[in-house]
């Protein structure tokens, strides 16, 4: 939502200064120079990525639009998930819980988390995580490895839409003169036109070069940008669900893990321990 706003600013900024120095908004009006923009920019996206990448592009693009959906709600969700699933873990031993890692649709834990059981990658990263601690493969240590392995990976696949998005936006200046110079080309065909129509020739070329420019620091940027934090949120959002895991297996009790949960959770929706420690008080006795 606030991309969105950004966007409606920056328009609406460019636009209303054109228009206060008297403008004429049908001088804007060049289709052809769009089309060449555009389509050069949406060439380059298919031409630079595979499959897997471009769609994970559109991914990330609708969701910076919608917003980033790791609010504090969203890790509160998480951590008090993860402590009641390690309260039954400390009551039963690591296989009573393997019912709600095996099927967490219909965990009677995880039901009541909708923000959480509707995250499939959150969800899948938790049982790959809780998996080989239920058929007692990996110790506490070996598994911090491992998750630090996982959660770099994913940094590094999430963080390739971005780049090519970020190239794309360095490229569309360019772009805009090739669009400008094809008008320019144009207009010399007409050189021997009066002087109003080789005016709104030339104008009309000019109008590329400026929407290069202004869909690069206006738009395109700021987008990558904005999937930069989001991404960031996400890996924050797994960091929380690793130190919750590992410190449980390495020998912590479920309320100090969700502690340890707490502090890697981003410091502008960080609840404070005292928050964290009534909220689990809430669930269940305090481990």
């Amino acid at each position: 939502m606030f991309l969105l706003l950004g966007w409606a600013t920056v328009l609406g900024a460019v636009l209303g200064g054109y228009i206060f120095s008297h403008g004429q908004m049908a001088m804007l009006w060049v289709p052809g120079e769009y089309m060449l923009i555009g389509g050069a920019a949406v060439g380059f996206a298919v031409a630079a990525c595979p499959p897997a990448v471009l769609k994970l592009m559109g991914a990330q693009v609708m969701q910076a639009i919608k917003g980033s959906p790791y609010s504090k709600d969203a890790y509160m969700d998480l951590m008090k998930a993860l402590y009641e699933l390690l309260l039954v873990a400390r009551e039963q031993g690591v296989v009573g819980i393997e019912e709600h890692v095996s099927d967490p649709t219909a965990s009677s834990i995880f039901s009541k988390y909708p923000t959480f059981l509707g995250n499939h990658h959150a969800v899948a990263f938790m049982q790959d995580a809780l998996r080989p601690l239920i058929d007692g493969k990996v110790k506490g240590d070996q598994l911090r490895n491992t998750l630090n392995d996982d959660i770099g990976r994913m940094h590094h696949h999430h963080q390739a839409p971005i780049g090519v998005l970020n190239k794309i936006g360095d490229a569309m200046p360019a772009i805009g003169i090739v669009a400008a110079v094809e008008g320019i080309i144009i207009t010399m065909g007409f050189i021997a036109a009066d002087k109003a129509t080789i005016g709104i020739m030339v104008g009309h070329a000019l109008v590329g070069t400026m929407f290069g420019i202004l869909a690069s620091y206006g738009f395109i940027q700021p987008l990558a940008v904005n999937m930069d934090f989001i991404m960031e949120d996400e890996i924050a959002y797994y960091d929380v669900m690793s130190n919750i895991i590992v410190s449980y297996a390495t020998g912590a009790p479920p309320g100090m893990a969700a502690e340890a949960g707490r502090r890697a959770v981003p410091s502008d929706r960080q609840p404070s321990a005292e928050e964290l420690e009534t909220l689990l008080k809430s669930l269940g006795k305090k481990g």
